[in-house]
């Protein structure tokens, strides 16, 4: 059986989004991202699911982890993201004060707990939070979590889709160690890499010429500094093409000409999300 490592507790949006992905795999949670990524480079048989960015709130911050583990890209995965104000069984809106919940949670409802008075606490994951919850036995208290939490630790739904914005998504990335890539062929697919450049004058500018001149658009482009420095940094980005396309491949080369490290993280499938 495959198995599936993701971050969090059972009920996460993580752990719904793996569901979808392979229901059958073995889903197993773990406490860090780090140790996802860990377990995932260890063991070949293994893949794990990791949010990237949030339509609303950008990015998670996983990035140092993709550099400094460069898992294989499977695949994406557009995760919708609705949160329910989750309480003890036969709780009204009108006993609770206290509301927990992850930090991007409690800002992507924060229209809702400002009109009922709520007083929010943050805790590590949306999951977690609904755990504690149904520990707790204190009416005053609930959590922001996804249905499959309420189902998961047998709370009640006392309020459904409390976001600020409906058509909130969550991209997550499916990643392990095995190197695989779809054949090149009509579909849509992106190419996913990171690089780093050499240390000279307009360097950014010049490298990406290769890919104006090619007609190659890159949908994400995003620079992170190395671990420990403020002067050398890694930039990640993703392409719209497959690797073996000609233009894809004129423009790498271009770009391999700047870089002192350059790595292809995976080639893989447009989520038909992204269409909408």
């Amino acid at each position: 059986m495959s198995k599936i490592f993701f971050q969090g507790t059972f009920g996460a949006y993580s752990h719904l989004a793996a569901l979808s992905i392979d229901s059958k795999a073995d889903i197993i949670p773990c406490k860090t991202f780090d140790e996802c990524f860990l377990k995932a480079s260890k063991d070949s048989n293994s893949k794990i699911i990791i949010p990237e960015s949030n339509r609303i709130t950008g990015n998670i911050g996983i990035e140092y982890l993709i550099f400094e583990y460069r898992l294989n890209i499977y695949s994406e995965y557009f995760q919708k993201i609705e949160h329910n104000l989750l309480g003890l069984p036969d709780t009204k809106i009108s006993d609770i004060k206290d509301v927990y919940s992850h930090g991007q949670a409690l800002s992507q409802c924060s229209k809702f707990i400002k009109s009922h008075n709520l007083t929010e606490h943050v805790r590590a994951d949306t999951a977690g939070s609904a755990e504690m919850i149904s520990k707790t036995k204190d009416k005053t208290k609930a959590a922001i979590a996804s249905s499959l939490s309420a189902e998961t630790y047998n709370l009640e739904i006392i309020k459904k889709n409390i976001e600020n914005e409906k058509g909130n998504l969550t991209r997550f990335l499916i990643m392990g160690k095995n190197i695989s890539q779809p054949e090149f062929g009509k579909k849509k697919y992106i190419t996913s890499f990171l690089f780093k450049l050499k240390s000279k004058p307009a360097a950014l500018y010049q490298s990406l010429g290769g890919f104006a001149i090619n007609g190659v658009n890159l949908t994400k482009l995003q620079s992170y500094q190395e671990k420990n420095t403020f002067d050398s940094f890694f930039f990640l980005c993703d392409l719209d093409g497959h690797i073996e396309d000609p233009k894809v491949q004129k423009s790498l080369e271009e770009l391999g000409l700047h870089c002192e490290d350059f790595h292809v993280l995976g080639v893989f499938e447009a989520d038909k999300l992204r269409e909408k």
